[in-house]
Formats: C-alpha cells, sequence, structure tokens
C-alpha cells in the first residue's frame, strides 16, 4: 500500500474555487480501481490550504491515477487557483495501532 499527502495552497480570493475544483475530483476517483482512500481536508486555521489523503493499494494504481483526465484537467488549473505547485508527497506504512 502507498499513502500520498497532496497539499494545494490557494491564491488569495481563489479558496472557494479551489475547494471546487479538488471536490470535484472525489466522484470520478472513487471510481477508480485500487483507490482504497481519497479524502479531502481544509485547515481550520488557513481557509487557503487544502489537503489530499491518499490511500492506493500499489504503485501501478498511483501511476493509472496520475494519468486520469479529470486529474490533468485540476493540474491545468494550479497556475490559475493555487499560490505555488502542490507539493506530493509519497509513503509507505510501517505501523499502525492495529498492529
Amino acid at each position: 500500500m502507498l499513502v500520498i499527502s497532496a497539499t494545494f495552497q490557494a491564491k488569495p480570493g481563489q479558496e472557494a474555487q479551489l475547494e471546487a475544483a479538488l471536490r470535484s475530483l472525489i466522484e470520478p476517483v472513487s471510481a477508480e480501481d485500487g483507490v482504497l482512500e481519497y479524502t479531502l481536508h481544509r485547515s481550520p486555521t488557513d481557509p487557503a490550504a487544502f489537503l489530499f489523503y491518499e490511500k492506493y493499494r500499489d504503485q501501478a494504481t498511483v501511476d493509472r491515477h496520475s494519468g486520469t483526465p479529470h486529474l490533468g484537467a485540476l493540474l491545468a488549473r494550479v497556475p490559475e487557483l493555487c499560490a505555488s505547485a502542490p507539493v506530493i508527497t509519497v509513503y509507505e506504512p510501517i505501523a499502525s495501532i492495529d498492529d
């Protein structure tokens, strides 16, 4: 399993538009095989800061997700909506409370 965090910082005045664009990914991603979790968060202290917490079965699933038209459409809007490029970090789980 792979876990990805993807953080986005909206440009001033673009918070609602970025949120809508990010929310629009939920439905099509839910139909992707191998996506185990795809949860959008917003910072309680910074309404311009968003985080996707994502879980994938394997690297092949991540690769398929990365090539989808819906993700491509979002990434094309990043210069318009975001103050900087998204920060994408990949993790492998090594321990949990279930262990």
